[in-house]
């Protein structure tokens, strides 16, 4: 049973009749509609249109682009539609995430290795600002996933971390920030990720822990949100089949499904047992954890059967709404559960305020991309960068660094296919020329590693690396992303010429962007940096920490030693 009035929706009776009067208006198709969340790769207005009128979705995620235009195209499509839409964007570390001029702030776990909550409050406050300025009024984050298996190659630095009070304070100050300012937060990704090593992305997850166990880590955290107001949650493509056989302990292991197509995982954990009233997304359906469990004629209707109420992203609108609409006809769907699903969406507009105002007024004016990247918002990103960076070992006592010690440096990158070690957006900067810049300006001698030079130097002696360099620094950047079976280091094809042999030789750093985890794969390396994090602010405090100009001020959101005794030399 919904009840409109209370935690998250807190509606009026006012908003109450708004909200019953849209539905008994509506034709079947229209209801049906409104459980869509469309991922649209154009921006043709009458492409838009046509999309509109045919299947009247309840809401559209785009991809990040240059402000002006997410907002062109969002003013565009509220106009259009005749019921106030949900536009989405994955707000996890700023603005950035809908708007390329917006601001990275802080990723999730850069966030955490501050210590300090202000920046995840900061982190909500900044993504409502610059997402609710192109228009967005429902953010997919934050991420309160807990990263327990240094394997997993989706969570790492999209989470908080492995610690249950800092996932879960941080995940609190980004949701109350973000919605103070109108926007919905979405907890993700239930019933949670960072237990298993698989992605998602590429096939259905497990979540092996106990009942018990999960009890006491995923259910405080998911508890904690609930009760702190978290208007939507997001069910993934992940299974927990302790609870599941808990639930129903008639159940085949056959029939455990993941979250997003398991009616005692939404329906019994979810809203009975943690009282959850809100909104359940699904994880996008492209996924192949949701095809690979149960065919998609059969799973599209389902996953609205089983508890979640909007469907977020197709293969093919057409044939997803022909589905919903024959899953009506031979009943794995019924009506009621549609209705129920649709109130629940229509209630979450009405909570946001969107059915006060008329079309024109749901997207900002012009002049309010000014918040876009402003100097506030990257001043906290600033003091993300000072209070993240994390000197994880320095076993020979190297730091701090000087072109007196070490003017010759080699420096190698270490990236892989989709960072280049090039910043977001359209990927134009290097931070590895940014970085060689920095040291370069201030005395050192730098020489990039190139493969084909550096090819064949494990056939030559020790003292030939020692006679060229003083130094050695890695900058490595290999961010968790989508599709990526692995975050391991990876060295170059051309006989592992990048490889550190040398570092009983010469004096050797490893610097790390992004995944935390890399002593796993180089555990003697004698000095190790996490920055968890590659942005220009990242560069410049990564220098002065290296020189001593500035302070280690991070603290490790997780085990970087990945629970080996061999890392800590």
């Amino acid at each position: 049973m919904i009840n409109l009035r209370e935690n998250p929706f807190y509606l009026t009776d006012q908003d109450i009749e708004w909200v019953n009067k849209t539905l008994s208006s509506m034709t079947t198709e229209e209801k049906v509609g409104q459980l869509f969340c469309l991922h649209v790769m154009h921006k043709d207005e009458k492409i838009l249109k046509e999309i509109l009128e045919k299947f009247k979705p309840g809401g559209f995620m785009f991809r990040p682009d240059k402000g002006k235009t997410i907002q062109e195209v969002h003013r565009f499509l509220q106009e259009q539609s005749s019921i106030p839409l949900l536009l989405a964007a994955n707000l996890e570390s700023g603005g950035k995430g809908i708007a390329l001029d917006g601001t990275a702030v802080a990723n999730p776990m850069q966030a955490a290795a501050t210590g300090n909550t202000e920046i995840a409050h900061k982190l909500g406050e900044i993504a409502s600002k610059e997402g609710g300025a192109v228009g967005c009024n429902w953010s997919f984050a934050p991420v309160v996933d807990i990263d327990m298996n240094f394997r997993n190659p989706i969570t790492n630095i999209r989470t908080f971390g492995s610690d249950i009070s800092a996932v879960t304070k941080m995940g609190k100050a980004y949701v109350q920030a973000l919605q103070e300012k109108g926007l919905a937060a979405t907890a993700k990704h239930f019933p949670g990720d960072g237990v298993d090593e698989r992605d998602q992305h590429l096939v259905t997850a497990v979540n092996s822990l106990s009942v018990e166990e999960w009890d006491r880590t995923f259910g405080i955290v998911y508890k904690e949100l609930i009760e702190a107001g978290t208007k939507t949650i997001m069910a993934g493509h992940i299974m927990l089949p302790h609870y599941s056989r808990k639930l129903r302990p008639d159940i085949k292991e056959e029939e455990i499904m993941p979250a997003t197509l398991s009616k005692e995982l939404l329906q019994n954990l979810l809203r009975e047992q943690l009282q959850f009233n809100g909104v359940i997304v699904t994880d996008s359906t492209m996924m192949a954890g949701f095809s690979m469990a149960k065919n998609r004629e059969e799973a599209i209707p389902l996953t609205i059967a089983a508890g979640c109420d909007v469907l977020l992203f197709n293969r093919d609108v057409q044939e997803d709404f022909e589905f919903m609409m024959k899953g009506l006809e031979n009943g794995l769907l019924t009506m009621e559960r549609v209705e129920e699903a649709a109130t629940r969406v229509l209630a979450l507009k009405a909570s946001l305020g969107l059915h006060k105002k008329e079309p024109a007024a749901l997207i900002p004016r012009q002049e309010e991309l000014e918040v876009l990247g402003c100097q506030e918002h990257k001043q906290w990103a600033s003091i993300a960068a000072d209070e993240s960076i994390t000197l994880v070992k320095d076993t020979k006592q190297l730091l701090p660094i000087s072109a007196d010690l070490y003017r010759r440096v080699l420096l190698i990158p270490v990236e892989d296919i989709n960072s280049q070690l090039k910043g977001e957006g359209f990927y134009t900067e290097s931070y590895t020329e940014r970085f060689a810049d920095k040291l370069q300006t201030n005395g050192f001698e730098v020489v990039l590693f190139e493969p084909k030079k550096f090819g064949a130097s494990f056939t030559e002696p020790s003292y030939t690396i020692k006679e060229q360099f003083d130094l050695v620094i890695y900058l490595a950047n290999i961010p968790s992303a989508n599709l990526k079976p692995t975050l391991r280091l990876q060295w170059s094809p051309l006989f592992a010429g990048d490889i550190p042999w040398f570092i009983q030789e010469v004096p050797t750093i490893f610097i790390s962007l992004a995944n935390p985890y890399h002593l796993f794969d180089i555990p003697r390396v004698p000095v190790m940096i996490n920055c968890y994090h590659a942005n220009e602010n990242t560069i410049d405090y990564l220098y002065k920490k290296l020189t001593g100009e500035s302070e280690f001020k991070g603290k490790s959101p997780v085990d970087p030693f990945c629970g080996c005794w061999d890392t800590r030399f």
